[in-house]
């Protein structure tokens, strides 16, 4: 289930960490209320500009909370302009962070992002619907441990979702999903 928070409401110039911390406690909130699985997200329709700090304070610290407390929640911006995603992706690779913008149906990650974890994404994205790292593997031309390391570490930045399941064969394996 998708959570909005249209960014707005709270100005169409988003200045400064203190703004970026009151609208998190309300991302708190909302987050809170979530359960895996579902999608939180950060609308910049009609927000013309944010600075550097402002985005780092908002989407950085919200994202960082995706491997940890909020695990299996999933969070993504939409309706960037040229000035808020050029922000965006420069706030994001200072700490070393990666968030999904989406446009319609697609995806595509911004900020610090290498072209393994980008390949690794859209192979998971253009399964649509869940995939394992055995379905993935011959794909991407890898071996299953180098497979499954992949989708851990996008597991682990709140990218992508696991969950156990049993396979026809009675074994535990892993399922992934992006949003949805």
């Amino acid at each position: 289930m998708d959570k909005r928070l249209i960014l707005a409401e709270y100005g169409k110039q988003l200045w400064t960490r203190d703004l970026a911390r009151t609208i998190r406690k309300v991302v708190v909130e909302l987050m809170d209320s979530m359960s895996g699985g579902d999608v939180l997200v950060l609308d910049a329709k009609g927000v013309d500009v944010f600075d550097f700090s402002f985005a780092n304070e908002l989407f950085g610290k919200t994202v960082m909370s995706l491997g940890g407390e909020y695990s299996g929640r999933f969070v993504v911006v939409e309706n960037l302009t040229e000035y808020t995603k050029e922000n965006l992706i420069k706030a994001m690779e200072s700490m070393g962070l990666v968030i999904v913008e989406r446009q319609g149906r697609n995806l595509e990650l911004l900020g610090k992002v290498n072209a393994t974890d980008r390949s690794t994404f859209e192979a998971v994205v253009a399964a649509k619907g869940v995939v394992t790292s055995a379905g993935l593997k011959d794909k991407l031309g890898l071996n299953l441990n180098a497979m499954n390391e992949r989708l851990a570490k996008l597991v682990g930045l709140g990218l992508v979702r696991r969950e156990k399941v049993a396979s026809s064969a009675g074994r535990e394996q892993y399922e992934y999903r992006v949003m949805g």
